[in-house]
């Protein structure tokens, strides 16, 4: 007699993340989420005055090596600043600078990137030009020569990124605005006689928002390094503010007997900027459908 054969146990098919929740990068999101706190903490957050000075603690080590005090978790730089307290209150003006360059640059963009991809023709020549023009600059040697005309400060370094990232935001929204224009929804508003500023905000508009939130997304940590950088060769955040380009700068010339005066607010930025750079690859890849299938 034939031995009854026993049904096969199937394993359980793994479950599958979709939608918005497959690849979150929770640990990014974290990262950010601890940047962003201790931006608008501010004050509130930094254990002392970053501007304190204190020549008795003057290069305090980290903690965790001999020397090191608790008080002074990750040590104190030559006047004897706390180097926690420091990198807290950087945060916040890398927080401004990315916010206002990158809400500013993005509106200046995207109304002309509207514009030209919209009408075409000798303004989309024009308009395309101008940005040619812009593209070929480098925006190093721009910021330079805005910086010798401008007075060093805050605002100057966001008037300085609006002016050197407005040209990328106008080029790829007007590739967008390209294959907008040729829907049937906005044949049919044209027909129903609606104005072009109608037209612009309630049907172009919304159809490029997540593209623009991409796109900043990913230029937060492209503006930080380049605020860093400016303040680094002295022609951006000027004392007694704080920045972390700042800090490296300061830093640099006691590098060999403080090396966490550099190594911190370097990794502040590195962690900074690669959350940023993940969080907008995921919003690249929820918002496109293609990927999404992919």
């Amino acid at each position: 007699m034939a031995a009854e054969l026993e049904p096969a146990t199937l394993a359980p098919a793994p479950v599958r993340q979709s939608g918005w929740r497959a690849g979150l990068p929770r640990i990014s999101l974290l990262l950010m989420a601890v940047v962003v706190v201790a931006g608008l903490g501010g004050a509130v957050l930094t254990p002392h005055d970053p501007q304190a000075l204190d020549l008795s603690i003057s290069l305090k080590p980290p903690a965790w090596l001999a020397g090191g005090s608790l008080a002074y978790p990750l040590g104190t730089d030559n006047l004897g600043r706390d180097v926690l307290s420091r990198i807290i209150a950087g945060a916040k003006v890398s927080l401004i600078v990315a916010f206002y360059g990158i809400l500013l640059s993005g509106a200046l963009g995207s109304v002309i990137g509207m514009v030209s991809g919209y009408f075409g023709g000798v303004v989309d020549s024009i308009l395309m030009r101008i940005v040619d023009i812009k593209m070929s600059i480098p925006s190093l040697a721009l910021a330079l020569m805005m910086t010798a005309m401008l007075d060093p400060g805050l605002n100057s370094v966001i008037i300085v990124i609006v002016v050197s990232y407005w040209a990328w935001y106008a080029r790829i929204v007007r590739g967008e605005i390209l294959s907008l224009r040729e829907r049937d929804y906005i044949a049919l508003a044209r027909v129903a006689g609606v104005s072009t500023p109608m037209i612009f905000v309630r049907h172009l508009l919304p159809n490029i928002l997540n593209l623009l939130l991409v796109l900043a997304t990913l230029q937060i940590g492209q503006v930080i390094i380049f605020e860093a950088g400016l303040s680094f060769l002295g022609l951006g955040i000027q004392t007694p503010d704080v920045s972390w380009g700042l800090m490296l700068a300061d830093g640099r010339n006691n590098i060999s007997a403080g090396w966490w005066l550099t190594a911190f607010p370097g990794m502040a930025i590195m962690i900074t900027c690669l959350s940023s750079n993940l969080i907008g690859d995921w919003l690249r890849d929820t918002f496109d459908p293609r990927r999404r299938q992919m």
